[in-house]
């Protein structure tokens, strides 16, 4: 089983509490700062808005792709200021002292202590372009747009090429977890970067936010089968726009996006597909070939990752037993009193609690563990989906990507394209590349953040050449 962190605790799930009074005057805006504990940070973006009443406020957490997400009881008395955010695992507290034009003081979760601090930032950070980027002025269109799904809308953005068009398009696709529609994380905005790409290159591009995000309560039951609806009504509003080459709308698919392309497919054609680091075989295998690669890559013995892929194996033939809950909780218990046993003398300060935090970090885990998501996720055999697809397909992999790995999938993904007789999929393999098609050391999700933010050679242009190729419209 996955080693807990305190950084799965924190933000794992959201529900808000009843507003209160908020800071008066002077807090307006964005914040930018971090919290530090256990000796690792994480960026925050603390946004206080004016309310009738008072100031109301959100928190952006990029690092885990978490925006908007609604702060609770806010109260200033003085130059002490505190707000609270509601998560899985327990409240997180923050308690500041306002100081000329930052904001610096404690924070407390599940028992672990650390410190924050925040100073005024830019209303924009959130528009920055990317390195990878050009500057303005930008040579094509973005129009914010609303997008009906159901009993929801997605808030998107829409890249339009110059000229009055038609253009081929397609609608970026996410993978797992809430996220935004630049799927940005730890600064890293890879759609971003990539309709910016197309759209130089006469593709029009759909992203949308993530249902879900930066909603008020508990974690709506999404699987899947939810998002792939959401990517059906992104593509029915793209064949409503003028701008749009009819019969020439398809999908960019990454992570558990290149799951959720092929079941948006079963609902209506797509004149093609691509696959970034999509998955092939059952979700339970890729987690825990996910889980061993990541283990060997940080350091692991080979005793240590067979024991972990036996225990976890044990854990998912329990979540269909009637009593598996319970046995699960206890595993998971012992899992996370062990690190907490193998925490270095200074993390081990930072826990002024041990018994809330283990008690807290075992329900946040329990919480992921009985998510509709992860049980649809963990269940789903993607293997049968992929033989119906008839549409070209280009599939990228990165050679160094431990979340899903190429030997594993890219085979059955193949298997699958011949059995279901599509004659049109194209395969790549980048050198050095990892998850984030990123030029990687060892793989590692531990590494991502200190990576240069740039794809590696020849990803854009693979990506818009093949497009333009499927769809007719080659310069």
């Amino acid at each position: 089983m996955r080693r807990s962190s305190v950084w799965f605790a924190i933000f794992l799930a959201f529900c808000a509490l009843p507003g209160a009074q908020g800071p008066q005057e002077g807090l307006a805006g964005p914040w930018e700062g971090a919290i530090s504990v256990m000796g690792q940070e994480l960026k925050i973006i603390v946004h206080f808005d004016e309310k009738a009443g008072g100031l109301g406020g959100t928190i952006d957490i990029p690092q885990q792709m978490a925006m908007g997400i609604p702060l609770s009881n806010l109260k200033k008395e003085g130059e002490k200021i505190h707000f609270e955010l509601v998560a899985g695992p327990g409240v997180a507290t923050f308690d500041g002292i306002l100081a000329k034009d930052g904001i610096q003081g404690d924070f407390m979760q599940a028992g672990i202590k650390g410190t924050f601090s925040v100073a005024r930032g830019s209303a924009q950070v959130q528009e920055e372009l990317p390195k990878n980027v050009k500057a303005e002025p930008l040579p094509y269109k973005e129009e914010e747009v609303s997008v009906p799904s159901g009993d929801i809308a997605l808030s998107g953005t829409l890249t339009l090429p110059e000229g009055e068009g038609p253009f081929p398009a397609a609608v970026m696709i996410t993978g797992s977890g809430t996220q935004n529609r630049d799927e940005e994380i730890f600064g890293f905005k890879p759609f971003r970067i990539i309709a910016d790409h197309l759209a130089r290159k006469g593709i029009a591009v759909l992203r949308c936010d993530d249902r879900g995000l930066g909603g008020k309560g508990k974690p709506a039951p999404y699987t899947s089968l939810d998002f792939a609806a959401d990517v059906v009504a992104q593509a029915s509003y793209l064949e409503g726009r003028k701008e749009i080459m009819k019969g020439k709308i398809g999908l960019i698919g990454h992570s558990e996006g290149g799951i959720i392309a092929p079941l948006a497919g079963r609902s209506r054609p797509f004149a093609f597909m691509v696959l970034i680091a999509g998955t092939a075989v059952k979700g339970e295998e890729v987690i825990i070939e996910q889980g061993a690669l990541i283990a060997r890559a940080d350091g692991a013995s080979k005793e240590e990752v067979a024991e972990s892929v036996s225990e976890q194996r044990r854990v998912y033939s329990l979540m269909n037993s009637p009593e598996g809950g319970k046995e699960i909780e206890k595993i998971i218990e012992k899992e996370v009193r062990r690190s907490l046993d193998k925490m270095s003398p200074e993390k081990r300060k930072a826990v002024s609690d041990p018994e809330a935090y283990v008690k807290s970090i075992t329900a946040g885990e329990m919480a992921a563990f009985t998510s509709p998501w992860f049980r649809y996720f963990l269940a789903y055999d993607p293997e049968p989906t992929l033989e119906e697809v008839k549409c070209p397909v280009l599939a990228l992999f990165g050679e160094k990507d431990l979340q899903v790995s190429v030997k594993q999938n890219l085979p059955v993904m193949e298997k699958a394209f011949k059995k279901g007789n599509n004659r049109d999929a194209t395969f790549k393999v980048f050198p050095q590349a990892n998850h984030l098609f990123l030029k990687a050391k060892t793989g590692s999700p531990s590494e991502y953040a200190s990576l240069e933010k740039v794809f590696v050679p020849d990803f854009l242009d693979t990506i818009s050449t093949w497009i333009l190729s499927q769809t007719g419209n080659m310069k």
